[in-house]
């Protein structure tokens, strides 16, 4: 991946590192830096952004939330029958609890279904534009088209970011 960096232009090359400094998704990450020309595998690419750029994984700090407020409302429910706490105190903690924890899980899974929507659309724009460009390899049109597919992909990165 390092030697990968280094055959980028310095433009191309900050603009990458840029977007994996934002980003923490590693798919997202390879499709960039397969539009831009890189041939080694999603596992190097994952790999050396682990390394490069470690990020916390709020996701799974959210489900250890999650867990620990299932945790929380069986807890207080065990207090509730065993008397040590009162019944309308529980109840009235217990419906806290419970809409705490599904503001929590409806915040975890609209994170996913943006993260997949995110990478799906640059899957597909990753896809276009090559097809474009190797159908019109070795044409008149192939420069300009490239800064024009450029242009294109920064745009798509900056409207889903």
């Amino acid at each position: 991946m390092i030697e990968w960096l280094d055959t980028l232009t310095s433009k191309d090359k900050e603009s990458y590192l840029a977007f994996c400094k934002q980003i923490s998704s590693p798919i997202q990450m390879y499709l960039y830096a397969r539009f831009l020309g890189y041939k080694g595998t999603i596992v190097e690419c994952s790999d050396w952004s682990k390394e490069q750029f470690k990020k916390r994984n709020f996701n799974s700090i959210l489900e250890m939330e999650i867990d620990a407020m299932q945790q929380d409302i069986s807890k207080l429910r065990d207090g509730i029958d065993l008397g040590v706490v009162k019944q309308d105190m529980g109840a009235a903690r217990i419906a806290m609890l419970q809409k705490e924890l599904r503001g929590a899980i409806k915040q975890l899974n609209d994170e996913k279904y943006l993260l997949d929507k995110q990478g799906l659309i640059l899957a597909g724009a990753d896809r276009a534009l090559r097809e474009m460009l190797s159908i019109f390899r070795d044409d008149p049109i192939e420069g300009p088209l490239t800064e024009a597919s450029m242009g294109v992909w920064t745009k798509i990165l900056q409207e889903e970011s």
